[in-house]
């Protein structure tokens, strides 16, 4: 009995091929799915919440006692792709709660760090602020398992932190640079928040336009700054208006191709289009206006043929392209004729850094072209490049050009002088005689 009963409990103790072929997959599949659990699958415009996690199979872990077996491979892979459906359905699916500007816990953790903003600060003291005070700092790398409903604002809270923060861009007390680089990250915060809770409706519409808005009104302000960070804050304005305009046109696209937005079915076509699209169309275009590289003509045009019928036959569009035309065959009487008579105010933020080149280019020509013995009355040349007359003059002597006058004082441009240059930098901001906004 004893012999038989140590036979039976070796026979037991030996290793089961059937039994490590079952389990050696579910081994592997438990590694490949805790491996990194940390990283997710992210859209490029939404935040996923913490639970939605993805598989990953870095070969360095796998099981190097495993023996490949192609079942247990497809069942790993279908179980990845489970996973990564799970994960992409949960994307968006956060729905904010918090009922202030800036969540609790940020403002106190930024009230003891003293990482106040001068309109975030109660009575002007860095280390206390207030709900009607402190708004949401935007955030480059959010941890998605940091991500919780209390930390993202509904959008009624949006809108109202929106409108707040666009009456501060008329305040005086503090230089614009300043005023913009609160209203800059903080309305990038009010982006991030409408990503993540997947908001895409008209209400969103209507505050990626006025966000829009405010870039292109800061584009021409911050010219007139003098902070010596001035053209890296241009850089980054110009940057962030893209892919605002970018995010508008997805809005667009995504609403008119969604029932909810139609009033009816007759406007289920690309006929419907939204008020003021063909204007905030028409920025794109005249954002290329420095474009003479042959890659950003490609795309300009592959763009044409995406925007919708009603957009390209309107009179925003047709503005533009017609800007854009002149401006590239150095046509610059109908240029500066065009932008004076047709161009929104909006419009002409994006244009005024142009229309100085344009008038340098014209003078060049005139400079070059004219009869020596003959010089230019500055009178005539005023009116051409539609500028006063002491701006004409200062525009000149900026080209590296002298102005002679004669006994009664009429003054004029000199041709054929070789001192001539295009000024290097930006050129000081000059009255469009005639704009009609």
């Amino acid at each position: 009995m004893d012999d038989s009963t140590r036979r039976l409990q070796q026979r037991r103790n030996q290793p089961s091929f059937s039994s490590s072929s079952s389990t050696g997959p579910t081994r592997f599949r438990s590694q490949n799915f805790s491996t990194n659990p940390t990283k997710t699958t992210q859209s490029s415009n939404f935040v996923p919440r913490s639970n939605s996690t993805t598989a990953t199979t870095p070969n360095n872990t796998r099981n190097p006692g495993h023996i490949r077996n192609r079942k247990s491979e497809t069942y790993a892979g279908i179980n990845q792709q489970q996973e990564e459906q799970e994960a992409r359905e949960d994307v968006g699916s956060i729905i904010g709660t918090c009922p202030f500007m800036c969540p609790d816990g940020e403002r106190a953790q930024r009230e003891r760090l003293r990482d106040l903003a001068v309109f975030e600060r109660l009575h002007g003291d860095p280390r206390k602020t207030s709900p009607s005070l402190a708004v949401k700092k935007f955030c480059r790398t959010i941890s998605v398992k940091h991500v919780q409903a209390s930390d993202v604002r509904p959008l009624a809270v949006l809108e109202d932190t929106l409108n707040y923060l666009l009456n501060l861009l008329d305040s005086s007390e503090h230089p614009f640079e300043v005023v913009h680089d609160f209203i800059f990250d903080r309305t990038r915060s009010i982006r991030q928040d409408l990503s993540m809770q997947h908001i895409v409706n008209d209400r969103a519409i209507c505050m990626y336009a006025k966000m829009v808005k405010f870039h292109v009104i800061s584009h021409q302000r911050l010219r007139n700054c003098t902070s010596s960070s001035i053209s890296s804050l241009q850089y980054l304005n110009m940057e962030q208006l893209t892919k605002a305009l970018a995010s508008l046109y997805v809005l667009y696209e995504a609403n008119r191709n969604n029932n909810f937005v139609y009033e009816n079915e007759a406007n289920r076509n690309n006929n419907f289009v939204y008020e003021n699209e063909a204007q905030f169309r028409s920025f794109y275009v005249l954002l290329h206006l420095d474009s003479k590289n042959q890659q950003m003509e490609e795309s300009l045009s592959y763009w044409f043929r995406n925007v919708p019928s009603p957009v390209m036959k309107s009179k925003e569009m047709h503005f533009a392209r017609q800007v854009l035309r002149f401006y590239r065959m150095g046509n610059y009487k109908r240029f500066l004729c065009t932008v004076s008579t047709e161009s929104s105010y909006l419009q002409y933020c994006i244009i005024e850094p142009h229309v100085n080149e344009v008038r340098a280019l014209a003078i060049s020509y005139i400079n070059n072209c004219c009869y020596k013995l003959h010089p230019y009355p500055l009178e005539q040349l005023s009116k051409l490049l539609m500028m006063k007359e002491l701006d004409v003059e200062s525009l000149c002597h900026a080209c590296g050009l002298e102005i002679t006058s004669d006994d009664g004082e009429n003054k004029s441009l000199p041709t054929k002088q070789t001192t001539f240059s295009i000024p290097k930098g930006s050129l000081q901001s000059y009255e469009l005689v005639g704009l009609q906004q």
